[in-house]
C-alpha cells in the first residue's frame, strides 16, 4: 500500500507544480507587458513563456496518462493435495 500512497503524493506534487508554473507564466506575460521597448538588450519573454508552457504540457501529459495496472500474482487454483 505505501507504493500507491507514494504515487498519489507524486501526482499531487506534480499537479501543484503545474499550477505554480501556470501562475509563473502569467507573471512572465505581465512582465513582458511592462518591459522597456527601447532597451539595448531585451529579455526574451516569449521564449521563457514558451518553455514554461512546454514544461506544463509535459507534466499534464504525465498526469493524464492512464495508470498502468499493477501486476498481480495469479491464483494457484489447485487447492487439493
Amino acid at each position: 500500500m505505501p507504493v500507491h500512497a507514494d504515487e498519489d503524493s507524486e501526482r499531487e506534487n506534480l499537479a501543484r507544480l503545474e499550477h505554480e508554473i501556470a501562475l509563473l507564466g502569467e507573471e512572465v506575460r505581465a512582465a513582458k507587458a511592462h518591459a522597456p521597448t527601447l532597451a539595448r538588450v531585451r529579455f526574451q519573454y516569449d521564449d521563457l513563456a514558451r518553455d514554461l508552457d512546454l514544461i506544463r504540457l509535459g507534466i499534464r501529459e504525465h498526469l493524464n496518462a492512464p495508470r498502468q495496472p499493477r501486476p498481480i500474482e495469479p491464483l494457484k487454483g489447485d487447492y487439493r493435495r
